[in-house]
């Protein structure tokens, strides 16, 4: 079978199409047949600098795909489901760049027959993290579903990103306000199609006077893609009990934070990260992602706000590149092409 891999650490250089043989499912494991690959920033990280295993390392967490083979202890009534993966290739060698990939039965979700295999690569990390950071809070539920943020207000910083999306659309499902910021028009165009009630241009608005013209009372949840840029704004925007949730690193910055101002509120600032997040917490986030997608409320490509950049197999370097170089939208790898 054809997959890409690599046995150093480094820039997407690293990334070789090889021949490997199809591999077997264990005890407890599915292999399944992948059709697209979804690519993360996580993902190039991790290939610049966490050295391989001896067997080297198939990169890349989420995926999409039919399962072909199951393990010993799994139902083969899995055979032949269309399904969606997520965190492949979390500690272990087996990632989605490839034709067929081995992970335990529990990492793959039912995707249906009517949701795409775009869709299905576009969710995982993407989703799980956005998942996270809307139910943090200490005033918010630990579940997402219709009505569950009926009243709230949630804030996306950075509403364009893979991420931000995410939050837009599973804050909307759950009937939550949600205000996005953007830096430019084509992207507030991408965070109102996926949802977004209020869109504010940071470069061209004044952040904390637009939020509080919705939220007088400061919001209830923040999404936030650059913490050490925006913590001044969320600290004063953040509203009682709320949750400054933080997902990305800008490059090793430092946050700081008004003490004083945050006590009033009893905020909590969050550092986000899905793969080391509480067992439960994840669980949670992989059943009412899932939900969401059966109940039709998760879309891909530029008319939900996430374009989609789809390289073939042997281009993954240049998808890992994309992601790299901060592509907005989703980059996703055609295995089939």
């Amino acid at each position: 079978m054809r997959a890409v891999s690599y046995s150093q650490p480094g820039g997407p250089d690293v990334l070789q199409l090889t021949d490997r043989p199809v591999p077997e499912p264990g005890p407890g494991e599915v292999r399944v047949r992948i059709a697209f690959s979804g690519v993360n920033p996580t993902d190039w990280k991790s290939r610049s600098k966490t050295p391989p295993g001896p067997e080297g390392q198939v990169p890349n967490q989420d995926g999409a795909g039919t399962v072909d083979a199951v393990g010993q202890g799994v139902d083969p009534v899995l055979v032949g489901e269309r399904v969606w993966i997520w965190e492949a290739a979390w500690q272990r060698p087996w990632g989605t760049a490839a034709e067929y990939t081995v992970v335990p039965a529990r990492q793959t979700v039912l995707l249906g027959a009517e949701p795409s295999f775009e869709l299905g690569a576009s969710l995982g990390i993407p989703f799980l993290t956005a998942h996270r950071c809307l139910t943090v809070a200490e005033s918010l539920p630990d579940r997402l579903g219709p009505g569950a943020l009926t009243g709230r207000v949630v804030l996306v910083q950075g509403g364009a990103g893979a991420v931000g999306n995410a939050a837009i659309q599973l804050a909307r499902w759950a009937d939550a306000t949600v205000i996005a910021t953007v830096s430019s028009a084509a992207k507030a165009q991408l965070a109102a199609a996926a949802g977004a009630d209020h869109v504010v241009d940071y470069r061209q608005q004044d952040v904390v006077a637009e939020v509080r013209k919705v939220a007088p009372k400061g919001v209830d949840s923040i999404v936030e893609v650059s913490a050490a840029v925006n913590a001044g704004v969320d600290a004063q925007v953040i509203g009682m009990h709320g949750a400054v949730a933080m997902y990305a690193d800008d490059g090793g910055a430092e946050v700081t934070v008004p003490v004083r101002l945050q006590m009033g509120p009893n905020a909590r600032w969050q550092f986000v990260l899905v793969y080391t997040e509480p067992a439960r917490a994840k669980e949670i986030g992989v059943e009412d992602v899932d939900a969401a997608v059966l109940d039709g409320a998760v879309r891909v490509g530029r008319e939900a706000g996430l374009p989609l950049h789809v390289f073939p197999l042997d281009r993954t370097a240049q998808a890992h590149q994309a992601v790299q170089d901060g592509a907005v939208g989703k980059v996703l790898i055609d295995v089939t092409a």
